[in-house]
């Protein structure tokens, strides 16, 4: 199993978000899955895949753009 990792800030420099506003998304529940590893928080990079898919397929104007 190839599964690769992201850390809250990287994470957090791929969306253009400041590390806490990604650790608030999360804890709001409207961030992707994170998993806590010792005191460190991981996204799985399929997981941060499939929650942009579902904001973009959530945005009106995304998809008015795409057409």
């Amino acid at each position: 199993m190839d599964t690769r990792y992201m850390t809250t800030k990287e994470l957090a420099a791929h969306i253009r978000k400041t590390p806490h506003a990604v650790r608030q998304m999360r804890h709001r529940g409207l961030g992707p899955k994170g998993t806590r590893v010792g005191r460190e928080v991981l996204y799985a990079v399929r997981d941060v895949e499939r929650w942009m898919s579902a904001k973009t397929a959530g945005d009106r104007l995304a998809q008015r753009a795409a057409a």
